[in-house]
């Protein structure tokens, strides 16, 4: 015989995974909306009451979830340099003997595939990178210093052994970041201009070959 007991049991289990899984799902879209209303209308335009229409949830859960807007802003920023760096790590783990030179060109050419699946990237930072933002320090600090500290060193090495373009390498970091990024944000203008598609493989395949050949030798 079936113990109704253990049913009844299990019921307060799977309702509070059930609950469980609403939480995360509303915080996923909550991430999602937000990360387009702050890349299209920068902090200050954006509103909690715009981001919670376009997840279609209710505006109170954004403090629920994040506290204030300015929490949801660096949710945001750190969920997507998350995934970044989780890419690379697939690619390059801790142990790996991986060459500077190949390192360098794996995480670049991941950057460049995450720019491609969110466009609204590029627009994201770009809304932040003026003087007055008071949230570019703790980007800085929080997130962009740490991927800096990565790669820098990875491109000094490289140029070492005369494999990357010579100059000043954090001139060559930032010279990657903006080449990387072009395909992504212009991609409205080439699609108007020129018929391309960024998004489609090919594309982003032949525009690596380009990077490859102008940066590394």
């Amino acid at each position: 015989m079936k113990n109704p007991q253990s049913k009844q049991g299990r019921a307060p289990v799977e309702r509070k995974r059930r609950e469980q899984q609403r939480s995360l799902d509303t915080r996923a879209a909550l991430l999602k909306a937000a990360f387009l209303e702050f890349a299209t209308k920068g902090f200050d335009g954006a509103s909690t009451r715009d981001i919670a229409l376009r997840a279609d949830v209710k505006q109170q859960l954004v403090p629920y979830h994040f506290g204030s807007k300015d929490g949801l802003w660096k949710a945001v920023a750190l969920d997507l340099f998350a995934e970044l760096e989780a890419s690379w790590a697939r690619e390059i783990p801790e142990d790996s003997a991986m060459p500077a030179l190949e390192r360098v060109k794996t995480e670049y050419r991941n950057f460049l595939r995450f720019t491609i699946e969110h466009p609204a990237f590029h627009h994201f930072m770009v809304q932040e990178n003026i003087p007055s933002s008071p949230r570019l320090e703790w980007l800085v600090e929080n997130v962009l210093s740490r991927l800096f500290q990565r790669i820098l060193p990875q491109i000094k090495e490289a140029q070492g052994e005369g494999r990357m373009i010579p100059g000043d390498p954090i001139l060559v970091y930032y010279a990657l970041v903006g080449i990387v990024t072009a395909l992504s944000s212009l991609s409205g203008e080439m699609r108007i201009l020129a018929g391309i598609e960024a998004t489609d493989s090919a594309i982003v395949d032949r525009y690596w070959q380009i990077v490859e050949h102008a940066i590394f030798q």
